[in-house]
């Protein structure tokens, strides 16, 4: 049992409930100003937000080259064809009007060509030995070829600051002559995992369960931009809830658990005692609704820091996260917002009375399923998700359009 001077310590009451939409705004706001811009190598780039606008270094592609596999030819034809032939990254020389040298896809056209003559449509004559079209119809000038500049030229604006960097954008980079980025910071995060009852390992049972939250947390929330610094257990204690808050250098702070008024919740006291403010003290959404967020005080002379305190349970944890950590740390990290995605309704939504609610969803054809298991408690419908689909109190009808908010690492 808990010893009583535990108990004494009572989170104070809630200020009411603020709306959903309302809440993921001020975790936008929160955020301020993104962190700054650092220079990164390809390798070390990705989930970054680009800080500055990728513009090409160079004309793509830098010369003209062929699309296919086949023969350079100069002019109409028929052609005197060449010995030897010309490989990617060679440098070759001009070809003569009328005739013909075999190439290979990606290889520098040489200086005079017309156009590329596909391997399996040309053909040469015993009698005369030059190479002919297999069609009647003429080999258009310029055909599979794939002209300097045809992506983008030198200077160009490829993508905007803001941009996440994915793998299409670091090979993008590559052939745009990149070797490095300039790319914003990523905010580092620290997740403390409040419980008593919680397991690292083995099966449930005699009032202890697994931590769910500590492998599903830290890769979801890199997936949101954020640099996992440590996970930490800690037992449900004031004192060194508090000391963890108040030293705690990353620059957001998640905890699970301990964010409503029971009799072990000391997260609201430990805030006060850091010096923290808050931002958001219970939002009006099922599951998930005793969330916060608050600002704390710099540590060593840098910039605020934050906390975003999840519920304990492991669905409700999910809810906290995609509405208040997710456009937090979208936001410190520079990336760009993204248009919401959106899906109607395959059946009845239900919702809450009041309060917006999250659904765990699969998406098929366009339209957003309801799936089973999606108590607070419960992770099973998750698993299966797509998504999770925001309805609002009351529910939705069959067919109603809704937004679908990303689950990451489907």
């Amino acid at each position: 049992m808990a010893s009583l001077d535990r108990l004494d310590a009572r989170a104070p009451v809630s200020a009411p409930a603020m709306p959903w939409e309302e809440a993921r705004a001020v975790a936008r706001a929160a955020a301020g100003q993104p962190l700054p811009a650092v220079s990164r190598g390809l390798s070390e780039a990705l989930g970054h937000a680009l800080a500055e606008p990728l513009t090409a270094l160079t004309d793509l592609p830098p010369f003209d080259t062929a699309a296919m596999d086949g023969w350079a030819v100069a002019g109409p034809g028929p052609w005197r064809p060449h010995d030897g032939g010309i490989l990617a990254g060679e440098r070759p020389g001009p070809l003569d009007h009328g005739a013909a040298v075999p190439i290979a896809t990606g290889a520098s056209l040489p200086p005079g060509a017309t156009a590329v003559l596909r391997r399996e449509h040309g053909e040469r004559t015993a009698a005369d030995g030059l190479l002919r079209h297999r069609s009647p119809d003429p080999v258009a000038s310029g055909r599979d070829i794939r002209p300097r500049g045809q992506e983008c030229r030198a200077g160009e604006t490829l993508l905007p600051a803001g941009t996440t960097v994915t793998p299409a954008v670091l090979g993008l980079a590559a052939a745009a002559g990149y070797d490095r980025l300039a790319v914003h910071s990523r905010p580092t995060v620290e997740l403390l995992l409040l419980g008593d009852e919680l397991l690292d390992f083995g099966l449930p049972g005699d009032g202890r369960v697994r931590d769910a939250l500590g492998p599903l947390l830290p890769p979801w929330l890199g997936r949101f931009g954020a640099e996992a610094t440590g996970v930490r257990r800690m037992a449900d204690a004031l004192g060194p809830l508090s000391e963890a808050v108040r030293h705690s250098t990353a620059d957001v702070l998640v905890t699970t658990g301990s964010t409503a008024d029971g009799p072990v919740d000391f997260l609201h006291l430990a805030l006060a005692r850091a010096g923290g403010r808050l931002l958001v003290d219970s939002v009006a959404v099922r599951p998930g609704h005793p969330m916060l967020l608050a600002e704390l005080p710099p540590v060593a002379g840098g910039r605020p820091r934050l906390l975003v305190g999840l519920p304990g349970n492991p669905l409700a944890a999910v809810a906290g996260t995609v509405t208040l950590a997710a456009p937090l740390l979208h936001r410190l990290g520079g990336h760009t917002d993204r248009a919401p995605r959106r899906a109607e309704a395959a059946a009845p939504l239900p919702g809450h009375a009041r309060d917006t609610r999250l659904l765990p969803v699969r998406l098929i054809e366009g339209t957003a399923v309801p799936l089973a298991f999606d108590g607070p408690a419960m992770l099973r419908g998750l698993a299966l998700a797509d998504g999770l689909a925001v309805v609002p109190p009351g529910g939705l009808a069959e067919g109603s359009a809704t937004e679908v908010l990303e689950a990451p690492g489907r």
